[in-house]
């Protein structure tokens, strides 16, 4: 008997199945970009194992929950809780997969007091990078998608991956199919929507990552009515809110219109330091309905309960307690102090000459280097500074030129950051 031939593929070893690869992920040129830049900094590190690098790439935080926080989650919930598992009465599984009813009301009423947002509305989760691929889920592969530019990775590459987009033009940095938002400088950070396709999707995030930029009510008005007006969706990442302070919304909700066109997704990750511990949440009101009248939230609700089991009872708890006045007030402080961090980053950037945005409603500075290839400005700093920052071409294409800065790190840490920039610069 003759043995079939083993075919092997370049990249790795084995037997081939006769399985075919995602043909969506093929698209895929490069790896994610945070974890891309993760990877050139051990490789920095085992080139230079002595060096103290500074890590201001990728946005997590590095403040310590606060005691009332975590004390809350330790004593009030997980010693009780974990004890009362052992005990037949005290036993409890799975909780609801929408979330605990007593979180999503505190959600409602924290953070949408002034737009009604109701708690059946809200949808606890794991996270709103998780959310965002549960939404194109509910979705489906055949819708058209628009998206800023810059923006967060997660929101092309998710459509990528369902089949929202063509090839990648090379040439550009751009994939068929999508609609780049160009938001930079020369037009306030915010597309021109006269000369801009419909889709059916819009990704908006405000303040945006990485720009900084938080959109103006009257920006978010032009942006609710053009969805209006063509009968598109908007997703709207409002991750940042709680940094901004100059009166900017915090909730796409606050523009008249928006429940009928918009879908919001938020997180504990960057206001409450939950990074690791992974709680978020998502607003799908009643009035939006898709083309034949259905409710998106029936079929939102359909996607949670058969892809998802719901967010740890931990978390939840950890979320309540962020969320209580003594919460909010904690958090709020740590926010302040990163956006310290910030503004001493600005200053020193702009000291030198270096043209900056953002850093005053976000965590992040956007500072501009015309002519140089972000990629390879964020080589030099790690080379010459050792400090991570991100390339804005990871971005999108709109972010050449660019490298974003992240306030999130430890005060001691940005001072010394700010003096090696000052070195190099």
């Amino acid at each position: 008997m003759v043995q079939p031939s083993l075919t092997v593929r370049k990249e790795g070893v084995g037997r081939c199945t006769k399985v075919h690869r995602n043909f969506n992920l093929e698209k895929l040129r490069n790896g994610y970009l945070f974890t891309e830049i993760a990877r050139r900094e051990l490789q920095h590190l085992e080139k230079y194992p002595n060096a103290k690098v500074i890590s201001l790439g990728i946005g997590d935080t590095t403040q310590p929950i606060p005691d009332n926080i975590s004390m809350s989650m330790a004593n009030s919930f997980v010693v009780q809780y974990a004890r009362a598992l052992a005990t037949a009465e005290g036993y409890r599984g799975y909780g609801a997969e929408q979330g605990n009813k007593e979180l999503r009301k505190a959600i409602a009423e924290t953070h949408y007091k002034d737009v009604l947002v109701k708690e059946s509305e809200v949808f606890v989760s794991d996270g709103s990078q998780c959310d965002i691929a549960r939404l194109l889920l509910v979705l489906g592969s055949n819708v058209t998608v628009a998206a800023q530019d810059p923006s967060f990775p997660a929101y092309i590459d998710s459509s990528v991956i369902v089949g929202q987009a063509g090839d990648l033009e090379d040439e550009v940095g751009k994939y068929c199919n999508i609609e780049y938002l160009e938001c930079g400088p020369g037009n306030n950070f915010f597309p021109d929507l006269k000369g801009t396709s419909r889709t059916d999707i819009i990704f908006f995030c405000s303040p945006n990552n990485p720009t900084g930029h938080a959109a103006t009510q009257n920006q978010l008005e032009q942006l609710v009515e053009f969805a209006r007006n063509n009968g598109s969706i908007i997703i709207f990442d409002s991750a940042y809110a709680a940094y901004v302070t100059d009166g900017c919304p915090r909730s796409i909700y606050e523009i008249p219109g928006a429940r009928e066109v918009a879908i919001e997704i938020s997180s504990f990750s960057k206001f409450s330091g939950f990074t690791g511990v992974r709680l978020g949440w998502t607003v799908v009101p009643e009035e939006l309905l898709f083309s034949s009248g259905f409710p998106v939230i029936n079929d939102f609700n359909r996607i949670i309960c058969t892809c998802f089991n719901g967010a740890s009872n931990i978390a939840q708890a950890g979320g309540l307690a962020c969320l209580s006045s003594e919460g909010l007030e904690a958090v709020h402080s740590v926010v302040d102090y990163y956006k310290e961090n910030t503004k001493i980053l600005i200053d020193t950037l702009a000291s030198l000459g270096i043209k900056v945005y953002g850093g005053i409603n976000a965590p992040y500075v956007w500072a501009h280097f015309p002519g140089r290839k972000s990629w390879d400005v964020f080589a030099e700093i790690l080379e010459k500074t050792h400090i991570t920052t991100v390339p804005g071409s990871g971005f999108g294409p709109g972010g050449e030129e660019y490298i974003r800065i992240s306030g999130f790190g430890h005060r001691e840490s940005i001072l010394e950051a700010s003096r090696r920039l000052e070195a190099l610069f």
